[in-house]
């Protein structure tokens, strides 16, 4: 058997917040799901994201401790237009959460924005500028 790629799992200070996080990402989390200490949700492509809380994963880790730094990894959201990176970008930040990069046009020809999840993980909203 080959390993497949299957799941991202997040490790989450607070998943009500997370949660709220996501879900104006468009992630149609089911209504209850932050009193869970775990949450599954499978995307469109098959693909599963999880949230576990602190105490869920040193339940398992007891040595677990939070990275410091920057973030190593990051979940990049494709847009339909950039119109879309600059409202999802407006919303998120307008509910207080944490823009690390404002949209901008970049080179490599994309509407591109940075925003951090509530407990730093590095989310990417982009979506291809239009061809001349």
């Amino acid at each position: 058997m080959t390993p497949r790629f299957d799941l991202v799992g997040l490790t989450v200070t607070d998943m009500a917040r997370t949660l709220d996080f996501y879900r104006r990402l468009g992630l149609d989390v089911p209504a209850g799901a932050e009193a869970e200490p775990h949450v599954e949700f499978t995307l469109a492509s098959g693909l599963r994201l999880a949230w576990d809380t602190v105490e869920t994963i040193r339940g398992f880790d007891p040595g677990w401790a939070a990275p410091t730094g920057g973030s190593r990894v990051s979940l990049a959201f494709r847009c339909a237009d950039p119109a879309e990176v600059d409202r999802c970008w407006a919303e998120l930040t307008g509910a207080g959460f944490h823009g690390h990069l404002a949209p901008w046009d970049a080179v490599w020809g994309q509407r591109y924005a940075v925003l951090h999840d509530p407990d730093g993980t590095a989310v990417d909203l982009f979506a291809p500028l239009p061809v001349d």
